[in-house]
């Protein structure tokens, strides 16, 4: 489920775990104040050992390598 970020009138912000499909909130669960969803970045989560230069390499090489031969 996605996390949806909501504004208060007073300034404060709260989120939220909500379907898709649910309407926004139109007041605070906690307080009653009226809000409105704030559109924010998406979280990015890395997992793994990541990425490398190196990952890609090969297939650029090969491309490099051929362009220098041809020019010698």
């Amino acid at each position: 489920m996605p996390t949806y970020e909501y504004r208060r009138e007073d300034g404060t912000t709260f989120e939220v775990q909500q379907s898709i499909t649910e309407p926004a909130l139109e007041s605070c669960p906690n307080t009653g104040l009226p809000v409105k969803r704030i559109i924010s970045g998406a979280g990015l989560v890395f997992k793994g050992s990541g990425f490398y230069l190196t990952d890609y390499a090969r297939s650029g090489n090969k491309a490099e390598s051929t362009a220098t031969s041809s020019e010698s």
